[in-house]
């Protein structure tokens, strides 16, 4: 064997040696990055010992969900988050979202609200002061219809069907007049599970047997409210 083919040799098994050096490096890496479950940007830079911009390679690589908090900063591996019924995820003060980026996050929030959202409930439940500058930009980004209700505002979808219920919602919600306490609620679905397609006015005789201040009008609004019209008689004919 010449002295050229030696050389080749050489190079390539050092080139060899570097990748499954490189991989376990990786491999490791990524074994503490799951240990600690979050992770910056610079401790990953010195845990790979590489520049930022190979950093922000490996965490394209790997999938990765950036925070919706703290400036962005966090990150976590896709197997790391359990995420909840809204579809976020806390790691003690740090907050990431399984919809995407903040704004598409309280997109997806205001979209999925039985009865749209308001700014402070918006800002509580992302970790925002309630006069975050932030939401207020949402009076113009798609999917979300803001509107100014008793002095405040309230965002909701834009989808005409989900805009509707939302709204008649929120308006019930702030109108407790003729509306059913818990108590009454429970009487009312009872009552409806016990004789299902039962209408309106019946349904209302039978529970004021339980709790005469239980009008037909609060039962029609409370079933309006959760959706169960359709199980009673009158939107059957």
């Amino acid at each position: 064997m010449n002295r050229h083919i030696c050389d080749k040799v050489y190079a390539i098994s050092n080139l060899c040696a570097y990748f499954i050096r490189w991989a376990m490096d990786e491999k490791l890496v990524i074994e503490r990055f799951r240990e600690q479950k979050i992770i910056t940007i610079d401790q990953l830079v010195k845990l790979l010992t590489c520049s930022v911009i190979t950093a922000r390679r490996r965490l394209k690589k790997w999938q990765t969900y950036t925070s919706i908090n703290q400036n962005g900063r966090y990150y976590t591996l896709p197997q790391i988050p359990v995420f909840g019924a809204n579809g976020l995820w806390r790691y003690q003060s740090v907050l990431f979202s399984e919809h995407g980026n903040l704004t598409q996050t309280i997109v997806a929030l205001i979209g999925a609200s039985p009865q749209g959202l308001s700014a402070t409930q918006i800002a509580k439940i992302l970790d925002l002061t309630p006069n975050s500058s932030f939401i207020s930009r949402f009076k113009s980004v798609p999917g979300v219809k803001r509107e100014k209700h008793q002095g405040r505002f309230v965002y909701f979808s834009d989808q005409r069907e989900i805009y509707n219920k939302q709204k008649d919602r929120w308006l019930v919600r702030q109108d407790p007049v003729d509306f059913p306490t818990d108590a009454q609620a429970i009487i009312i679905l009872v009552h409806l599970v016990k004789h299902p397609g039962v209408g309106i006015e019946q349904l209302a005789r039978q529970v004021a047997k339980q709790d005469k201040q239980i009008g037909s009008g609060a039962v029609r609004r409370f079933l309006a409210f959760h959706d169960l019209l359709k199980k009673t008689s009158d939107t059957m004919r």
